[in-house]
């Protein structure tokens, strides 16, 4: 039986793409997942070849649109979300001039210091109010973004910036390999904070927040409407992939807004919770809104007059991934199944076990690139179930010590809490996150691949098949998990070690860096 409309959905997470066919009512009908390596270097760099995603992307597409049952024709739209707060140097033709600064290239850190370095955390309060005011948050003067990555480029790279037309974020750049357009969006922009997100019917970057750091907006990719249609998949590119030159291309969107669609969460306070590389939580909120203290802000959001939370804590399921190298030492890892099966062998805290996940550094609720993660109170009774289930333990602590400064920021109770990403997949840490943030947690249907479904159903939007509103009751629900009173105070202790255990290394790192 043939499919109804599909979306050529593209999710370019850290680790790499997922590429898939979804329905425009968000029925995932074939995908595949693809991992891309990151460079690091010693002096802070963290790049990763936009050229690779690109080519990988393309051999996905090919080979799904072999599947049986899908002819090109029924493919309606493409669709790119995927990492943001990165940067990709482009020619005039979209074509990588240069490697993608990822999100966690620290390079240019010292140049935003120049720029914007103070004495309050970090800045100067005259300099990142000018930011704040406009568009609710500021370049980090501690972590890797697009400001820095640019005025790294721009002075330690000349050749690739002579070669450059555009900076792009991951999500325009692979945008514009589609279509042959450059674009960008509030939303797609907005860890830049180059745009006054006051009103978000100018599209167009804000010229004396550009000049009080040096730049201009020459190379920045033009701004248009979030969720409006680029144009058509280029002639070029439709004939490579077997796609129809008829096929039209979306705007990309940053995963932070492909997850509230994918997770259902497109209404006020609708709330999700990713469990990714990284991890965060989000929900629409109806203005826009800063909590400095905490890195906490509402962005342009969904629509071109709304706002999204926006967090981000640098360390999520990733953390068990890494856990799982280290138990692996070069021979033979165990699966997920496999360490979450053990895992739920140890009881509820871990036999007294904690572990801080800050693998790398963190941002939200505290900005401190320096935060490392660790193991405490281990003992010789410590097994490896103890440590697995810290692991986990850890991360769902790390969320709940933001939890709480989200809900504030939002002004009222959040429940229940919809969980996305690869470590959602998993019902014990359901389950442990439901006790550690005592809110019903849902298991979002699929969550690996929320975002694939999100673009498509922003793709139906954007194509005047349904409105916004509709979404939601589109969504078949997940599997529910409730918190279980039992545990309840352990957790909470939990949480509360977890911010004790931080202050209390913070000397040590000043000392250790």
């Amino acid at each position: 039986m043939s499919q109804p409309g599909l979306c050529l959905s593209v999710d370019l997470g850290t680790g790499g793409p997922k590429v898939g066919l979804v329905t425009l009512d968000g029925e995932v009908v074939a995908h595949e997942i693809h991992q891309v390596p990151t460079v690091f270097s010693d002096d802070g760099g963290a790049v990763q070849d936009a050229a690779l995603w690109w080519s990988i992307i393309c051999g996905a597409t090919v080979r799904l649109l072999a599947h049986p049952e899908v002819t090109s024709e029924q493919v309606k739209a493409v669709c790119v979300t995927g990492q943001y707060a990165s940067t990709v140097p482009v020619d005039e033709n979209g074509l990588p001039t240069g490697p993608c600064l990822t999100w966690l290239d620290t390079r240019g850190v010292r140049f935003n210091r120049e720029a914007l370095g103070g004495p309050v955390q970090g800045y100067s309060p005259a300099k990142v109010l000018r930011f704040i005011r406009k568009s609710a948050g500021a370049p980090s003067v501690t972590a890797g973004d697009p400001l820095g990555h640019i005025l790294y480029l721009m002075s330690e790279e000349p050749e690739i910036t002579a070669r450059t037309r555009w900076f792009m974020e991951p999500v325009d750049y692979l945008t514009m390999r589609f279509s042959g357009v450059a674009s960008a969006t509030h939303a797609s922009r907005l860890a830049m904070w180059m745009t006054d997100n006051r009103s978000l019917a100018h599209y167009g970057y804000d010229a004396r927040l550009l000049a009080s750091v040096g730049l201009t907006s020459d190379k920045l990719p033009p701004l248009v409407p979030i969720g409006q249609i680029i144009g058509n998949v280029s002639a070029p590119v439709a004939s490579q992939l077997g796609l129809s030159p008829r096929t039209q291309v979306i705007t990309g969107l940053p995963d932070l807004h492909a997850a509230a669609v994918g997770s259902g969460g497109t209404g006020l306070y609708a709330t999700h919770l990713a469990l990714s590389t990284t991890s965060w939580i989000s929900c629409p909120v109806p203005k826009k809104k800063t909590d400095v203290t905490h890195s906490i802000a509402a962005v342009p959001g969904l629509t071109n007059d709304s706002y999204l939370v926006i967090n981000n804590q640098e360390t999520g399921a990733k953390a068990l991934e890494w856990f799982q190298g280290v138990l692996a030492a070069g021979g033979d890892p165990m699966d997920f199944p496999e360490m979450t099966a053990l895992a739920a062998t140890s009881p509820p805290g871990a036999n007294g076990v904690i572990f801080t996940p800050w693998l790398s550094g963190e941002r939200s609720p505290v900005d401190d690139k320096r935060a490392r993660a660790g193991f405490t109170n281990l003992s010789m009774t410590s097994s490896t179930a103890d440590l697995i289930r810290a692991v986990m333990e850890g991360v769902a602590a790390n969320s709940n010590w933001l939890f709480g400064y989200v809900e504030k920021f939002a002004g009222t109770r959040l429940s229940p809490v919809r969980l996305i990403g690869g470590g959602a997949q998993s019902d014990l840490w359901c389950q442990i996150y439901a006790d550690t943030l005592g809110r019903e947690v849902e298991q979002v249907r699929d969550p690996m691949v929320a975002q694939l479904r999100g673009m498509a159903l922003m793709a139906s939007v954007s194509l005047g098949q349904r409105r916004l509103s509709d979404l939601d009751a589109l969504r078949v629900p997940g599997r529910t998990f409730q918190p279980d009173p039992r545990v309840a105070g352990s957790y909470l202790a939990r949480r509360n070690d977890l911010a004790s255990l931080y202050r209390r290394d913070r000397r040590w790192r000043r000392e250790h860096r």
